[in-house]
């Protein structure tokens, strides 16, 4: 049998070889660890659907953050669990509201962690809603100098990015003008450009407690049917100041963070989220898959469709995957 000249396997027979011309590379550099602050001490309440998963009292965000850091993670997403929620969000942006003080800890414990946290609005309204509710309307500008009054209270306290994820039309413009406004111009923002109204988030919605009371987010998330959107969602983004574009859920988005890739020369970061994490872990317990190889596949791949950076609730066990090596 005639072979062509180029065999394929000869680049795979071993170890070395593979290695060699291995095309994508996933580093620890690579990773961003969500996180669920709230109020108390001592508290670590397990989040049921996210295994090995905790809402955390400040003392214990700092321990968790203090293993992430020591294994090469270079920053931590904040998403906040107020003890109070109102129609205004206020809690969002008080200036000793959970988030502000848990960053504030946190800097001071750990000052070379990279502080990164969530702007939104809809873990602090009584409604559920990522921004001002009128009637059955989500009033999109009324909206922003609340979005843009919690981004600046978190640079206050010492963020060092913020990340709106509300995607109301205009926020990333109305907190780049509130943040250079007010002496944070060096502050960059992290937009999730491209979020889609995904089935995915459950967990995460259970986790932060935001599930809306009523509706849903389909007038102001992204159809998930459409790529073109996404690409004129990141234009926008990218015109009013954003540094970093993100893609929100990744893997049913791999040809949106490509497509973007391929677009645009900002850094690309990808949410590897709750309902991915949560799938692969609960295929793991009932025996089905190898949880660990199926984990570092799937940050692979979102690695090789172009992310530059990826938010996950792997980023510690990929860490000691990853140093183990």
């Amino acid at each position: 049998m005639l072979f062509p000249e180029y065999r394929p396997r000869r680049l795979r027979q071993n170890e070395a070889f593979r290695r060699m011309i291995r095309e994508t590379t996933l580093s620890v550099d690579d990773l961003i660890l969500p996180l669920f602050v709230i109020g108390g001490k001592g508290v670590k309440n397990p989040i049921e659907s996210m295994t090995g998963h905790y809402q955390l009292s400040i003392d214990n965000l700092v321990k968790t953050a203090e293993q992430a850091f020591k294994l090469g993670i270079p920053a931590v997403m904040l998403f906040g669990i107020p003890e109070n929620k109102d129609p205004l969000a206020t809690s969002a942006y008080a200036k000793h509201g959970i988030v502000q003080k848990a960053i504030g800890a946190l800097k001071k414990k750990i000052p070379d962690l990279v502080v990164i946290t969530d702007v939104c609005l809809c873990q602090y309204t009584n409604h559920g809603h990522c921004g001002i509710v009128e009637g059955q309307i989500i009033n999109n500008d009324a909206s922003l100098d609340l979005l843009a009054g919690t981004a600046l209270s978190h640079a206050k306290a010492g963020a060092d990015m913020v990340a709106p994820s509300d995607m109301m039309d205009g926020r990333v413009a109305e907190i780049r003008n509130a943040l250079d406004e007010n002496g944070f111009s060096n502050t960059p923002i992290m937009s999730y450009a491209a979020k889609y109204c995904s089935s995915y988030y459950g967990p995460f919605r259970n986790a932060a407690q935001s599930s809306p009371k009523f509706g849903d987010r389909r007038t102001y998330q992204m159809d998930p049917a459409n790529s073109l959107e996404a690409l004129r969602e990141v234009s926008l983004d990218i015109e009013e100041g954003a540094d970093i574009i993100m893609v929100k859920p990744a893997l049913p988005y791999l040809d949106i963070i490509y497509r973007i890739r391929s677009e645009i020369t900002l850094p690309v970061a990808a949410y590897n989220v709750s309902g991915e994490y949560a799938m692969i872990k609960a295929a793991e317990k009932m025996g089905w898959i190898d949880g660990k190889k199926v984990m570092m596949e799937t940050l692979i791949s979102i690695k090789r469709a172009g992310a530059d950076m990826i938010l996950t609730y792997f980023a510690i066990d990929a860490a000691k995957e990853l140093i183990s090596v």
